[in-house]
């Protein structure tokens, strides 16, 4: 009875673990990547992604107030201090051990006093409040604190402000796009205003196909030849080349690369293709007296609609 035309085998339980595994091996690292997009530089390079709900241990480069702003420096019992916390505020971390020096990021504990130079001294507490005291008054620039410090989960949207509101037009994601739109839409093999690289692949896979002329196979053969040349060894004299004849720095030798490298697949795709068209289909036109033009026009290229549309997602991506 197993053996039943229609009966369940009985290893199908196989088959849906490996669809199961297989769907996570894809979306595991895009959840990965969507959740990394919301973290900070910090985090990210700490910790996980998969830690990002749950508090996690790092190590942070701060740096406490500017003592030559106003209200940042003040003088209690001879001393000029400078106070604050370097979080911002206080709670938003806490800090285990901390250095002066990013050699000796651990020297301290929370609670001890570090000498500095001519005097200076200073003190942290675990939720990050300092105290920075010269004999002397203080300029220049904040002391910097390196921390190790336990931080809760933090989610921002500022990854996103430099790609999508960047003020400079030359790296912001709209400029990216139309680049992207203007170096592959005139590349996407469909009949449009501008036709490479389909259309001419179109027209001589037709010929390949249906057309008999001399020479014929040994035009096969070199396409089928060209597939097999490594498109990393031909940029650097195909850039040269671009460069002597003065486009190849500007949009045109792109366009004039993608159309190179896609011709040879799109040619061996689509006459392959249309080879397996019926064969009478294009007899009884003929026997009406359509033109080859006609015929490639009006029969082939509409039967041909899978292979283009196939053809035009892989030229795309």
């Amino acid at each position: 009875m197993n053996n039943i035309a229609g009966s369940k085998s009985s290893l199908t339980w196989i088959v849906h673990i490996s669809v199961v595994l297989l769907v996570a091996l894809w979306l595991f690292p895009t959840l990965g990547l969507l959740v990394s997009s919301f973290r900070t530089s910090d985090q990210i390079s700490n910790s996980g992604w998969w830690q990002s709900m749950f508090p996690t241990e790092q190590n942070l480069t701060l740096r406490a107030a500017d003592p030559d702003e106003a209200g940042n420096q003040s003088l209690i019992d001879g001393l000029y201090v400078v106070q604050g916390n370097l979080f911002g505020q206080a709670g938003e971390a806490e800090i285990s051990v901390w250095g002066a020096s990013s050699r000796a990021y651990n020297a301290y504990e929370i609670g001890e006093t570090a000498d500095l130079k001519d005097g200076e001294t200073l003190s942290v507490q675990a939720n990050g409040d300092y105290k920075w005291r010269s004999p002397i008054e203080l300029s220049g620039r904040g002391q910097r604190v390196f921390v190790t410090a336990t931080t809760p989960p933090e989610f921002t949207l500022d990854n996103y402000k430099p790609v999508l509101f960047s003020g400079n037009s030359t790296d912001s994601l709209a400029k990216a796009f139309f680049n992207t739109l203007t170096v592959t839409i005139p590349a996407i093999p469909i009949p449009i205003p501008i036709p490479i690289p389909i259309v001419i692949a179109a027209f001589a896979a037709y010929a390949l196909a249906w057309m008999d002329f001399p020479g014929r196979a040994i035009l096969i053969a070199l396409v089928v030849g060209l597939l097999v040349v490594p498109l990393q060894l031909a940029l650097i004299p195909l850039l040269k080349l671009h460069l002597q004849i003065g486009i190849g720095k500007g949009y045109l030798g792109v366009w004039m690369a993608h159309t190179g490298f896609g011709l040879p697949p799109a040619i061996y795709l689509l006459r392959n293709y249309m080879v397996g068209l019926p064969r009478d289909i294009i007899e009884n036109a003929k026997v009406d007296g359509a033109t080859d033009f006609q015929i490639f026009t009006k029969i082939i290229l509409p039967l041909s609609f899978p292979a283009l549309a196939s053809f035009a997602i892989f030229q795309f991506l």
